[in-house]
């Protein structure tokens, strides 16, 4: 049940990632994790050897007239709060399997999964297809509003990620029609009051969709603003806690893999053939996504705090510390899709033919024909091996892009010459170590 409401946001064991481990394990994962490795590694050296105008082209930007489309956002987000709508009635009143109702579905395929992913690859869709806006323009309170304090930052935003990965990981049924309904619902009620009560500060410091959507954003090439090297915007005055933020993704996502594998379901003493239930292990899944972070950010700030020292930087700790953390916004970004691909194989599948039958009564409403959802390429060496490659290139690529950016930052923090290469070099062998556990997550063995 966990292996679904996760990697396939489906409940269905036979229907999980781990269905093509077994034929993981015949691929020669060593020499790719090893070559994967090898990459990044070669990546760091480059950086004392390449002059400094190279990495600062990559990252380099020019300015634009900004496109607001504010109309356009009001009629998305509006037809966005209808179909929200429709989905919550159809979780709390359509079929009871969550493999044929489109709340949980549309949710974790087309939300969690495909709509975070874009993000990063197209900007903020959040903003367009947000259930809020729309309706907030129509019925603009004239009373006067109280703006979040801009020192808290994505502060608030990041208990919520916290939160909101608990219940993806340990909630006993997250994929449950009815009950995932009753959260987004509830979510939905306080969400608008708070844009009623705090303004756009609200969604732009707590709401956890535009804090997710709007961060990965800031990898894209393009901005209302200007257009630039992918990552270009990260080099910009962000708001507080941004970087917190990001290292918090990469925390959460890092502890989602962590979580489904052999080693870590030996380490809390559950036997992965004979998994007991979310129930069960509530406290060991709260404890290990805590204990993660706690371990995430104590080594990131060691790193930090090592090259400031190498570096002779006047700048304040915090100041590194925050700017720093967003260099491995790319490797947040890359594990998501990784790790979610095989997910979004099924999960897109059974998404259609719930669009094609929304109430599940043999109805045919997109002219599908018989339609029949497939797993077979989870059993076949030959597409599984491509599936694979596929992942663990996006987790190479990812980890060689923050490493570019991570030390495009360290010239401004720095200073320019080999000083940022030597003072980055904790926090490049720290993206090796990384790499090296991404793609080992990938091929490890899984069970729950």
């Amino acid at each position: 049940m966990k292996r679904a409401a996760f990697l396939l946001c489906l409940p269905t064991p036979a229907l999980s990632h781990a269905t093509d481990q077994a034929f993981v394990a015949l691929l020669p994962t060593d020499i790719y994790i090893t070559a994967g490795v090898a990459a990044v590694a070669l990546t760091v050296i480059a950086l004392f050897l390449v002059p400094d105008r190279v990495v600062q082209r990559l990252f380099a930007s020019r300015s634009r007239s900004p496109r607001t489309g504010s109309r356009t956002a009001t009629l998305t987000s509006l037809a966005a709060f209808l179909i929200l709508a429709a989905l919550v009635a159809l979780g709390l009143a359509g079929p009871r399997d969550p493999l044929s109702n489109l709340m949980p579905l549309m949710f974790w395929t087309v939300g969690w999964v495909v709509l975070v992913s874009l993000s990063g690859v197209l900007g903020n869709l959040w903003r367009w297809l947000n259930p809020w806006t729309g309706l907030y323009a129509l019925i603009a309170p004239d009373w006067r509003q109280r703006p979040i304090p801009e020192s808290w930052g994505l502060w608030p935003a990041t208990g919520l990620l916290v939160a909101f990965t608990g219940f993806l990981l340990a909630d006993i049924a997250p994929d449950d029609p009815a009950r995932l309904a009753s959260f987004v619902a509830i979510y939905w009620s306080l969400t608008m009051v708070g844009l009623l009560v705090a303004g756009p500060s609200w969604l732009q410091q707590v709401e956890l969709g535009h804090a997710i959507c709007g961060t990965y954003a800031k990898l894209t090439a393009t901005a209302p603003n200007g257009i630039g090297g992918p990552g270009w915007q990260v080099l910009a005055q962000l708001p507080v806690a941004t970087g917190v933020f990001a290292l918090t993704l990469l925390g959460a996502g890092s502890f989602d893999g962590l979580n489904e594998t052999f080693w870590w379901l030996g380490l809390i003493g559950v036997n992965p053939l004979e998994f007991p239930g979310r129930s069960a292990v509530m406290v060991e899944t709260v404890s290990g996504l805590i204990g993660t972070l706690v371990l995430l950010f104590a080594v990131f700030a060691l790193c930090v705090w090592l090259g400031a020292q190498i570096g002779k930087t006047t700048e304040p700790f915090p100041k590194s510390f925050e700017r720093l953390a967003l260099s491995l916004l790319p490797i947040a970004l890359v594990y998501h899709i990784a790790h979610y691909l095989p997910s979004f194989l099924v999960g897109i599948q059974y998404t259609l033919a719930a669009l094609t039958d929304p109430l599940n009564t043999g109805a045919d409403l997109l002219g599908l024909g018989e339609f029949r959802v497939t797993t077979g390429f989870f059993n076949r060496l030959d597409t599984v091996r491509p599936i694979w490659l596929t992942q663990a290139g996006l987790v190479v690529f990812g980890h060689v892009w923050s490493v570019l950016l991570a030390h495009r930052i360290g010239l401004d923090l720095f200073g320019t010459g080999r000083r940022a290469a030597w003072a980055t070099l904790p926090l490049s062998l720290f993206m090796i170590a990384y790499t090296f556990l991404g793609l080992w997550l990938l091929a490890a063995p899984r069970g729950a």
